[in-house]
């Protein structure tokens, strides 16, 4: 089903790209984006997953520079019956996380060095564990593709804005077919993203609890990362809205009209959901020991400087304190 709706996605993302093509050009225009978007959908699907990722400049990581992080991921990855994905983190102060990948053989999930810092181990596990429910039902090359198609109909329209649309075309837009070009192309995308992003973070939100075993968990994390949110700005997400759908949580806090792009359920009736699933399966193992976790501060050098022992009063809060 998710391989039908991706090819629907493909085939509507096309006609829409060709369409803004035909506003902005006319019939030379429409067959100059339909042979632009043959390519980008054929680029996208091998490459949309590097593109993201190097969008938000994440850094893989592997079990010796960041042996807690990894090991959660491991950990949930065996749990769940999915080959370990790659590993990246992020570095923006704002806690959130994001998979990509067009198969389970070939995903990765990254989480922001504000996620790291700022949630417990089980917090971070609820999290990662969400991610891992994404591929496993194999949402990201979806959410993957269309943040790419998203951003490049949304490059196009600008594109139309600079060159202030073909005057002399026979289609008889002109500028009207180009402010048009500009306006309904963007929110066309923006609804694709609201119908592929909305039901599932819900089917991701209750198969990462599952994986973890401590829905609790994941909802105090949904909770902790949607306060934050608001409060910490994501800007490589305030300049690429259109991959705003691909995190466990809206990273955009309007400072750019990004209400617009509401792309997430209310993170009350996820946690809702969530608190109404605890009652479900208390007998449920949970993921990780009960114990606290011991987080090293990585250093330059490549040792490990320690949160806790003699000298320091402050606990660790989680994987990368």
């Amino acid at each position: 089903m998710n391989l039908v709706r991706t090819a629907m996605l493909l085939a509507f993302m096309t006609a829409l790209f060709m369409a803004v093509g035909f506003l902005i050009g006319g019939r030379g225009g429409m067959m100059v984006a339909l042979l632009i978007a043959a390519g980008m959908n054929f680029f996208s699907y091998w490459n949309s997953d590097r593109m993201v990722l190097s969008m938000y400049g994440a850094v893989e990581v592997d079990e010796r520079s960041a042996p807690e992080y990894y090991g959660i991921v491991r950990d949930l990855a065996a749990r769940a019956g999915l080959p370990m994905p790659r590993v990246y983190v992020i570095d923006s102060p704002q806690p959130n996380a994001f998979a990509t990948g067009r198969n389970p053989d070939n995903s990765a999930v990254a989480a922001s060095t504000g996620l790291l810092q700022s949630l417990n181990y089980d917090e971070v596990a609820g999290v990662m564990a969400h991610e891992l429910a994404h591929v496993q039902n194999r949402d990201t090359l979806t959410m993957t593709l269309t943040a790419t198609l998203a951003g490049a109909i949304s490059m196009i329209g600008n594109f139309g804005f600079f060159l202030g649309g073909n005057r002399e075309n026979n289609n008889g837009f002109g500028v009207i077919g180009t402010l048009a070009a500009i306006i309904i192309a963007p929110l066309a995308a923006m609804l694709v993203q609201m119908a592929i992003s909305r039901t599932r973070e819900y089917s991701a939100d209750r198969r990462g609890a599952e994986i973890c075993g401590k829905p609790l968990a994941l909802a105090s994390a949904l909770h902790k990362i949607a306060g934050a949110a608001h409060a910490v700005p994501n800007m490589q997400a305030e300049r690429n809205p259109a991959t705003a759908h691909m995190f466990i949580i809206n990273p955009l806090n309007g400072q750019r009209m990004d209400n617009l792009f509401s792309t997430h359920p209310a993170t009350e009736n996820r946690i809702a959901a969530l608190q109404q699933m605890a009652s479900e399966f208390p007998s449920t193992p949970s993921f990780g020991s009960t114990s606290p976790v011991r987080a090293d501060r990585p250093t330059r050098t490549g040792r490990s400087v320690p949160t806790t022992g003699p000298g320091r009063s402050t606990p660790p809060r989680g994987p990368w304190s």
